[in-house]
């Protein structure tokens, strides 16, 4: 599953935190949380010892958030906003407790054992997973379900396995969690003393070519970045970003977009026919259909924008032969310069690949796709992560025509990464010392 979970620390020790901050004050965080003055201040303590520095700041007439307490906060917030929709959405009861306080006693170890699960298919090869023996794993999955009151697992030959609506749940958690974590991030850069990684999906062909032009002058100027890429076809990787396993997916936009993500257009880049250096219709003032119906051709995998393109292009006529599917640019590099075959490019890929394959003066090739980003709708950026943003759609629209974008404005004049974090950042009330 995900490699991000990252930071992880008590709940019960988060609603505490949260519940201070939001009373100003001990004393009424104890009643709220049903926890003597001195267990509120012992869990304040093993949450800032975790973190790494002091959250507040006390005096006589409460306590209060400092610097990095306010961010601290903000994803505090965040989380438990998220963490409730999934309880919500699972179908937790309200009564007799709230969901807030419902969350605060799910432990880590239930959570991790409910993850394992659903990562590994059954509790049996969860436990091998993670070296644990099978009855504890199951033991900590059936504690959830009795502290949430919800089925999430079903038993089989080969011990319990997850429910969808498990599945689902665990993808939720996961996603409150990484605000946690990128709480903690944000805490280090305000500090100076670290930074933070970027995981970005950059769907096969179009993003990865994008992307190789970006992170050598993001990561010169950003030392402290560490810049993870996942290659990937769409669906794999959308299945990613909605885990919060990366951060955001770039490469060709496909409509219509799904409610939970938004799409950020950058650049329009229309699909253009290509060949070798020297291939007998690079030569050739105009081409029609016929004249590349008649090549073999290389083409996409199933259900990729560019195979879409592909079957629309020569749909109810006589389709040329096709015993080749690939997403791998190096690999139609390859089989293009070997032969007389034929393949779809976006325009920024042939821009890249002019020493190898030529432009076949066909088209032009209708709908023109859109090279951009796909985000969560709810995700708030870190400074670095937005500011990474930025830096892909600065680069792009000095490369390409840009596409219209956000409001009708066209990308290349808008800084996206400050939209994000403007649009998306709930307000964070200052506190008064």
């Amino acid at each position: 599953m995900s490699q991000r979970l990252g930071f992880t620390t008590s709940i019960r020790h988060l609603k505490v935190f949260e519940s201070v901050v939001r009373l100003n004050g001990l004393g009424r965080a104890s009643e709220e949380c049903h926890l003597t003055q001195p267990a509120i201040t012992q869990a304040l303590k093993k949450l800032e010892a975790q973190i790494g520095v002091a959250l507040l700041q006390r005096c006589g007439t409460g306590s209060y958030v400092n610097e990095f307490g306010a961010i601290f906060h903000r994803r505090a917030q965040r989380f438990f906003s998220q963490l409730e929709l999934a309880l919500r959405e699972l179908g937790a009861a309200e009564a007799p407790v709230s969901l807030r306080t419902l969350a605060s006693r799910m432990s880590q170890t239930q959570l991790r054992s409910m993850f394992a699960i659903v990562e590994h298919g059954s509790s049996a090869h969860a436990a091998r997973g993670l070296g644990l023996s099978h009855a504890t794993l199951q033991r900590a999955a059936r504690d959830l379900e009795r502290t949430l009151r919800v089925p999430l697992f079903a038993r089989t030959a080969s011990g319990i396995v997850a429910m969808p609506e498990a599945a689902e749940f665990a993808r939720r958690v996961k996603l409150a969690q990484r605000e946690i974590a990128q709480g903690v991030d944000e805490i280090q850069a305000a500090r100076g003393s670290g930074g933070a990684e970027i995981a970005i999906g950059a769907m096969n062909m179009a993003g990865s070519v994008m992307l190789g032009s970006v992170i050598h002058d993001f990561v010169l100027s950003n030392r402290n970045a560490s810049v993870r890429i996942v290659n990937g076809n769409a669906r794999e990787l959308l299945i990613q970003l909605r885990s919060g396993d990366v951060d955001a997916v770039i490469g060709l936009l496909r409509e219509p977009g799904a409610e939970d993500l938004i799409q950020l257009p950058l650049a329009e880049t229309p699909y253009v026919v290509v060949a070798r250096q020297g291939h007998p219709l690079v030569q050739r003032r105009s081409v029609t259909l016929a004249d590349i119906a008649a090549f073999e051709w290389v083409v996409g995998n199933r259900d990729s924008t560019r195979r879409l393109c592909f079957d629309a292009l020569f749909a109810g006529r006589c389709t040329p032969p096709t015993q080749i599917e690939t997403s791998s640019l190096p690999t139609i590099r390859l089989l293009l310069s070997q032969g007389d075959r034929l393949a779809l490019l976006t325009s920024y890929e042939l821009m890249h690949l002019e020493d190898a394959l030529a432009f076949v003066p066909y088209g032009p090739i209708l709908p023109a796709p859109s090279i951009g980003l796909t985000l969560r709708a709810d995700w708030l950026p870190t400074a670095l992560q937005a500011s990474f943003i930025d830096h892909i759609q600065k680069l792009i629209g000095e490369s390409l025509l840009p596409a219209k974008g956000l409001g009708g404005k066209r990308a290349s004049v808008i800084s996206i990464g400050s939209w994000l974090r403007s649009e998306r950042s709930p307000s964070v009330a200052r506190p008064s010392g």
